[in-house]
């Protein structure tokens, strides 16, 4: 995700201002009257010495001792105090504003349709709400504070060192300007890198994320090396644009720190001769030079101020390149908040692109209230994007999707989803307990329904098996439960919401034959008197439907119950006897498998059994030629695991 506007730094201060900061405008203005208290404390220091040289040290009087000594002891005792409140104040600030920025930020990103989240890694969001956040959250309370305090501790110093003598302060501060031109440059410097760390930063993420959710597929490829090697490029492009960022922010203090030592080096060929001849005083001479050394570190942090905004603007630009893009899918202000009373479901001549590629092509059928309507084909044939359009993730390029006669762009986005239950093949669990994953933040749910719900979906069959029961903790993505105790889990959250439609994406395709078992089970009573729309490539699961739609190609190529696309000895007939077919071959092989296995027990019986087996190899081979590519392959394979 590239940042597609590069704001000013106006208008990020001001987007900044009005939808966070001001909203703490109080505690700001206090902080602000503490910070401008502890800046003045510094001017009345070094306004200060001028009588501590002058009467105490030079005229030696002794009853101006307590007086002075008093006055700049509570100086530091009233700096100490306003230090304390108004940096814990802009702290609370800081961290209230941030953490704002965060929830609207995941909140808006949450709101976003599927085309952005398809071309935008989790790890760039990831580092869009927490690294980039976390970044202007440390630099805005440095910069508030140098802000604040630092500049009223200046112009305090300053208006010190004028009344004492204006020309000595003029002659320090003629280097200033001729600094404009550098410290801008410096500046756009610093933005431009600090953007591109923040790009490095995000890709860091990126990767981790894909490492640590692929670890598994990792070490059994032996990836390792590869993906370290791939994360050590990107940490050292991260340190070296790191040093060139610090190089760049040194600078501008470096160019203060050339600018105050030529001033000093001025004042003091300028002053020297009048302190000499008597025309100026010991005591103001001390009091404005120490006004002047004074000055010198918060103008150095004032030039860091310039420097620690550049960083921050890049991160600022990211987020608010985020927040500026806006979802294709959405409710308009034509949408008419309508609610379905029926739930047949109708698809009128839909045609639906990715990008260039059509995957839909005038797709049209009707699918029934109360009735379970199967969807097969090939990959690539539409099975899912049908799905996605009905539920809205996508938009159909032509065409419309009617549940009970009312198109689905005329119902909210919120009551639209609220119809459905979805369970598919990979069911997604969050690392929290059992009974967490199961009411997904639902309150006041009856221990009853509870039951219920366990019941129904054959949980209860597993529960007693958990070290804690309900409470147990599924893992990271459900990783302590198997597929079909996940599976069951994503049912009984399916019968709590008790929606009207019920979509089934490959709900049983990757179980064993047992768990297969109990959530067909499960299934067949979570369907009962809903709109069911099943996606499957185990032909055996949908015997039962009501109606079978073969799509090709993004379009229909059969429909028909079972028994009537059998008997069309169609794509459907041929694709049912592809699946059954090859089920018994396994099967002799299987046994042939048991063969060899057993005979490790009777040496002297493996040459008649190896021969056995290869009879029945002989048996496959002269069949082949009924068997396409990918079977005979599968075969082939199985031959050399047997022996």
């Amino acid at each position: 995700m590239n940042n597609k506007t590069k704001y000013k730094s106006f208008t990020l201060f001001k987007r900044l201002w009005t939808g966070y900061l001001r909203n703490h405008i109080f505690l700001l203005l206090v902080a602000m009257i503490f910070m401008v208290v502890e800046g003045g404390t510094l001017g009345g220091l070094s306004y200060m010495l001028q009588p501590m040289f002058d009467l105490v040290m030079v005229k030696g009087d002794a009853g101006a001792i307590w007086f002075v000594a008093t006055a700049i002891l509570m100086l530091f005792v009233v700096r100490g105090i306003t230090g304390i409140i108004h940096r814990t104040l802009l702290t609370k600030v800081s961290y209230e504003a941030s953490t704002q920025i965060q929830v609207d930020l995941l909140n808006h990103t949450l709101h976003l349709d599927n085309s952005f989240h398809s071309k935008t890694s989790p790890g760039a969001l990831i580092e869009r709400v927490q690294g980039d956040v976390i970044s202007i959250q440390h630099l805005w309370n440095t910069i508030l504070v140098n802000a604040g305090r630092d500049s009223i501790a200046l112009l305090s110093l300053i208006g010190v060192a004028i009344s004492i003598d204006w020309v000595w302060t003029l002659v320090t501060i003629m280097g200033a300007p001729i600094l404009l031109l550098p410290s801008l440059a410096v500046q756009r410097y610093v933005r431009r890198k600090s953007g591109y760390l923040r790009e490095i930063a995000s890709d860091r993420t990126l990767r981790l994320d894909e490492i640590f959710h692929g670890i598994i597929p990792i070490k059994l490829n032996r990836m390792e090396p590869y993906q370290l090697s791939r994360f050590s490029k990107l940490s050292q492009d991260w340190v070296k644009s790191t040093i060139k960022t610090v190089a760049g922010q040194a600078s501008i203090p470096a160019l203060v720190d050339l600018a105050v030592g030529f001033g000093f080096f001025s004042v003091l060929l300028y002053g020297g001769p009048q302190i000499i001849s008597g025309e100026k005083s010991i005591g103001e001479f001390m009091s404005f030079f120490t006004a002047m050394a004074l000055a010198f570190q918060p103008m150095r942090r004032l030039g860091n101020v310039a420097s620690n905004w550049e960083i921050m603007a890049a991160s600022l630009n990211r987020i608010f390149n985020l927040f500026d893009t806006v979802p294709d899918i959405k409710d308009t202000v034509s949408t008419k908040i309508k609610e379905p009373k029926n739930f047949d479901i109708s698809f009128n001549d839909v045609h639906l692109n990715y990008d260039s590629t059509p995957v839909l092509n005038g797709l049209s059928f009707n699918a029934p209230h109360g009735k379970t309507t199967a969807i097969v084909g090939e990959s690539g044939a539409g099975k899912s994007t049908l799905f996605n359009a009905l539920t809205r993730l996508v938009d159909p390029k032509s065409g419309s999707i009617n549940i009970d006669g009312i198109n689905t762009k005329n119902i909210s986005i919120e009551k639209l989803r609220s119809l459905f239950s979805v369970v598919s093949q990979d069911a997604l669990l969050f690392d929290e307990t059992l009974i967490e994953n199961i009411l997904l933040g639902k309150k006041n749910i009856s221990n009853e329904k509870i039951k219920q719900v366990l019941d129904d979906a054959n949980v209860t069959k597993f529960i007693s098996t958990l070290s804690h029961g309900l409470e147990t903790k599924v893992g990271p993505r459900g990783s302590n439960l198997s597929g079909g105790q996940r599976q069951r889990v994503a049912i009984a959250r399916a019968l709590l919401r008790d929606t009207p439609i019920l979509l089934l994406d490959e709900a049983t395709s990757a179980l064993d034959a047992e768990s297969e078992k109990f959530v067909q089970e499960a299934l067949e009573k979570l369907s009962k008197g809903r709109t069911t729309l099943v996606i499957a490539h185990r032909l055996s699961t949908i015997h039962d439907a009501d109606q079978i739609i073969v799509l090709s190609k993004g379009s229909i190529a059969e429909i028909g119950t079972h028994d009537n696309l059998i008997n069309q000895k169609g794509t459907y007939s041929n694709l049912y006897s592809l699946q059954s077919k090859p089920s018994k071959e396994v099967d002799v092989l299987l046994n042939d498998s048991t063969l060899i296995s057993n005979s490790t027990k009777s040496p002297l019986n493996l040459k008649n059994q190896k021969s056995l087996v290869e009879n029945k190899h002989n048996f496959l081979s002269s069949n082949s030629k009924n068997l396409n590519w990918v079977q005979r392959l599968l075969i082939a394979i199985a031959r050399k695991l047997t022996f």
